[in-house]
């Protein structure tokens, strides 16, 4: 649970006028949040940000936004800092990097600091969307930094269709090409190299979408026509032919349903079915009649562990095995935070004609970079992170505010199932997007504002 602190950050009065004009010029809450959106909506782009420059500029745009947030703050004169259970582990591990790095205990200094760099990105992004997006659950707010992540409610709905109908139409006009230009070696998808990573980002999108879609559809029956806008981002998620992705959203939907029909309303269960069954259905149907030939290839060979366009299920449990035996020479602390392409190939077992940059098991990756302690890190968090998004479901559900925080907490569980073959961890973009969907997830506080003077 979040416990909000409130400080006056204005230890002198402003009796000046011109004092007064400076700080009113100051960017406001709205600013910061409108810019946060932003910026996440725009990293997908930039091919998942996967790219030094594409990085670069979003862990530059995370450090602005932290300075813009803090002069918001000078603004309303007083500093609101909503804490989240999250932050310890977090910033453990964070330190843990750091003690690998400063201590020379890893065997890739440089992937190290660039890992570094990334995962204090993703931190402050995380930090930021606490303040800026976490609300009660009675959807009043906790200072003028949380209007509410319900500010983005049609923006993601909106946001997730375009997306999604861009990738579809790239998909049968120029294969293997981005944005009609770019040629990639891989299975490319929308705006991503890797279709997996595509699949790992709508995966988040689409339960927030649906999330945000479901209380106005309740109230306003005729807005049921913008159900048609979640049919594109299922049916463009099935067309990425990701056969992790796929199963990471099956399983989410059987978590949706197990939610709803446990902790939620009765009408809450009715629209659910309804509407679940009838976008699932509409959108595996309008798959198939676009693409009937892939998407039956795809699913056929669902468990087939031979199949050879891509990195088979075979060819994915391989490094995750050989990561484990560099987690044997380095039990403790790892082999170094984003030391596995430079450590792996003299753990490889087997031959093949892929680089591994990394082993298609987040988890896996994780033991052999960072050890026990990254490990035991990593179980805290996942345990801490579980209790936070599903507590107190049966009265969350009641509320429509509550609808955002479990979609965003359902987004994270596909992402965590599907790292057990994939790295969308370590895809820039999707790892922001992450972050911000676990810090929604998580912080929905309760009770009254602390206040206390500097």
């Amino acid at each position: 649970m979040a416990s909000p602190l409130t400080f006056d950050t204005i230890a002198f009065p402003l009796r000046a006028a011109s004092v007064r004009k400076l700080v009113l010029r100051l960017p406001s809450y709205t600013f910061a949040r409108t810019s946060l959106a932003a910026t996440l909506l725009a990293a997908p782009l930039a091919f998942g940000a996967v790219q030094a420059w594409a990085w670069a500029a979003m862990a530059v745009a995370a450090f602005l936004l932290l300075l813009l947030w803090s002069m918001a703050s000078v603004r309303e004169g007083t500093l609101r800092i909503l804490w989240s259970p999250l932050y310890l582990p977090a910033g453990f591990f964070l330190l843990l990097g750091m003690i690998q790095f400063a201590a020379r205990l890893t065997l890739a200094p440089m992937a190290t600091r660039e890992a570094l760099l990334k995962l204090s990105t993703d931190l402050i992004l995380f930090f930021l969307a606490v303040q800026l997006f976490a609300a009660r659950p009675n959807g009043v707010p906790p200072s003028p930094s949380a209007a509410g992540p319900y500010v983005l409610r049609w923006t993601l709905v909106v946001y997730a269709f375009l997306l999604a109908l861009f990738a579809i139409f790239q998909f049968f006009s120029s294969p293997g090409l981005i944005y009609w230009r770019v040629a990639s070696p891989g299975w490319t998808f929308g705006p991503y190299v890797n279709h997996n990573h595509y699949a790992g980002l709508m995966e988040m999108l689409i339960p927030l979408s649906i999330a945000s879609a479901l209380p106005a559809l309740r109230k306003h029956p005729s807005a049921a026509l913008l159900g048609c806008l979640l049919l594109i981002p299922i049916a463009s998620l099935l067309l990425s032919g990701s056969r992790g992705g796929f199963i990471a959203f099956l399983a989410e939907v059987l978590l949706t349903a197990a939610l709803v029909f446990r902790y939620g309303p009765r009408h809450a269960r009715k629209i659910t079915t309804l509407l679940g069954a009838s976008t699932l259905l509409a959108a595996g149907l309008l798959s198939f009649w676009m693409a009937p030939r892939q998407i039956a290839e795809r699913v056929a060979t669902m468990a087939d562990p031979t199949h050879p366009p891509e990195v088979a299920l075979a060819d994915r449990l391989a490094p995750a095995k050989d990561s484990l035996r560099i987690f044997r020479d380095h039990p403790w602390v790892g082999a170094g935070l984003g030391s596995f392409e430079t450590v792996f190939p003299q753990y490889q077992s087997f031959p093949s004609d892929f680089t591994w940059d990394h082993a298609h098991n987040d988890y896996a990756e994780a033991l052999a970079e960072t050890g026990a302690a990254g490990g035991a890190l990593i179980l805290f968090s996942l345990g801490l992170f579980f209790r936070l998004a599903f507590r107190n479901l049966r009265e969350r559900l009641l509320h429509r505010e509550g609808w955002l925080p479990i979609g965003a907490a359902i987004g994270c569980c596909g992402v965590l199932v599907h790292s057990f073959v994939d790295f969308n961890l370590h895809i820039p973009a999707n790892a922001a997007w992450f972050a911000v969907c676990a810090a929604i997830a998580t912080c929905v506080p309760k009770g009254t504002m602390r206040r206390a003077s500097l």
